[in-house]
């Protein structure tokens, strides 16, 4: 809209020559990048865990699917704003010019923003502490100092440094050596009020706690990776598809790179079967409130998602010989006889396989983690989003240099029927089939989630009276912490 921020209109395809953009203009742009990364940044990962504060009722217990429902119906509308981002937005860039094109979305941005400070109100808020990563970083310094104390012995909870009203007053057994950062070791460490005497030689229980979740949950995050790199794949979709008859009718063809649309398809309608049709028919036939576990949940995405890559590499195994039958072999560009229509299967359950996945982390990184955490629970899903690229990157770049060697061709190269795009594809469905191996070690290993407790006594059958509710999940009357009640 202002011609001073950037170079003059030129026409390349009539041989003008365009004069380059100035420092500043060229600035202007990339602040306006950075922009865009920091508001994604703060988005993506609090919106969630704004959203479901607002939602969550952890001492209600018939309301545990809330969480469920939100994540699942979050993802679906991040879905489905997605798709009007590639369908609405492009047209109107398309044929409105990219002034409207970006008008369009600043606008949105704007409406957005607007209206989420006028409702600033009725929020529920936690309120900010100090970093978490600080307080990360000074746990595993304070351990490190107090390496050579001994743990106490037997039930000695004054050696342990606690919040007073904190409900928790010892540090769990597991990862007991990051349990030397809480020890009290005389008197002198702790102030009259309940203090640490030096903040960066003592830390609380909390504190302790906080560490040792983010660390248990880490190699169940890290089974998700191999998902992502799965996701990664859209190129060589991109090359399959237009290799392919993608014709629907003699006057209409999908474009190409519209296929991954069936991505968000399958989400879409998977999120309606299983919140709308799976879970209420499942409940009226038990005749009780039924639910899928987040590590089943979990597992089935990744087995979804090794079924795409295997679905993908029988797909392409086809369409290469059917190449190669058709004379193709020398011919990127020319179009087998065979229906486009046949990569929406890969599609369809890498969304389903995401789908799973991802709802099933936020919750279940959400669930396990303290209520501090909340932020960084949620923005886990996109990290391993983010390291699963960075990974499928390595993996191509690794597998071109690999199969080239001695002469030979490329499984990765820009012709691909002389490629060898299937056996790359067998390669993701073997470590696919590995890392969910990895995944069930793993899920063995953590054992049981936190809210397992009170759902394994409802399909015991047992109904539990409101002077009973204090023990299970540390809840007693009208939703109140035991530890409340108990005045810990």
């Amino acid at each position: 809209m202002i011609p001073q921020a950037r170079p003059p209109y030129c026409n390349q395809l009539k041989g003008e020559s365009c004069k380059s953009p100035t420092g500043s203009q060229y600035a202007t742009l990339l602040f306006s990048f950075v922009l865009v990364s920091i508001g994604a940044g703060g988005i993506r990962p609090c919106s969630v865990a704004f959203g479901a504060n607002q939602v969550e009722q952890r001492n209600t217990p018939n309301n545990e699917r809330v969480l469920e429902k939100f994540f699942s119906w979050y993802y679906a509308a991040t879905s489905i704003s997605v798709m009007a981002a590639f369908t609405f937005i492009v047209y109107v860039q398309d044929h409105a010019g990219w002034k409207v094109g970006f008008g369009v979305p600043a606008i949105l941005m704007f409406l957005s923003a607007l209206s989420f400070f006028i409702a600033s109100p009725f929020y529920i808020k936690q309120k900010a502490t100090m970093s978490l990563f600080t307080n990360f970083a000074r746990v595993i310094v304070v351990c490190i100092k107090n390496r050579k104390v001994a743990l106490p012995s037997g039930e000695l909870n004054l050696r342990y440094h606690h919040i007073s009203g904190s409900t928790l007053c010892e540090p769990t057994n597991k990862l007991r050596f990051l349990n030397k950062a809480c020890i009290i070791r005389s008197p002198e460490d702790i102030t009259p009020e309940g203090e640490a005497s030096h903040a960066r030689s003592l830390c609380t229980v909390d504190q302790v706690e906080e560490l040792k979740s983010l660390i248990r949950v880490i190699p169940l995050w890290s089974s998700s990776i191999m998902m992502s790199v799965n996701v990664s794949q859209g190129t060589f979709q991109l090359l399959q598809a237009r290799s392919m008859n993608r014709h629907i009718t003699p006057g209409f063809q999908i474009p190409a790179g519209s296929f991954p649309m069936f991505i968000i398809i399958g989400t879409v309608i998977w999120i309606f079967l299983y919140d709308r049709i799976i879970i209420p028919c499942a409940s009226k036939i038990r005749g009780k409130p039924f639910s899928v576990g987040v590590k089943i949940r979990m597992g089935l995405g990744l087995l979804c998602s090794f079924l795409a890559m295997l679905v993908a590499a029988i797909v392409e195994h086809y369409r290469k010989r059917k190449a190669i039958e058709s004379g193709y072999h020398d011919n990127p560009s020319g179009v087998v006889h065979m229906s486009a229509m046949l990569l929406v299967p890969q599609h369809l359950l890498s969304g389903v396989a995401e789908t799973l996945k991802v709802i099933a982390s936020n919750e279940f990184f959400y669930s396990e983690l303290p209520k501090s955490m909340s932020s960084i629970a949620v923005s886990l899903s996109g990290l391993g989003l983010g390291v699963g690229s960075l990974l499928a990157s390595l993996i191509l770049s690794t597998v071109a240099d690999i199969t080239k060697r001695g002469g030979k061709g490329s499984w990765i190269s820009n012709n691909i029927n002389r490629s060898h795009y299937e056996s790359y594809y067998w390669l993701l469905t073997v470590l696919s089939s590995v890392n969910l191996l990895y995944f069930l070690l793993c899920s063995w290993a953590y054992g049981p989630c936190a809210d397992q407790g009170f759902s394994m006594l409802k399909d015991e059958g047992k109904d539990l009276k409101e002077e009973e509710l204090p023990t299970v999940g540390n809840v007693g009357k009208n939703g109140e912490e035991k530890s409340k009640e108990d005045g810990v």
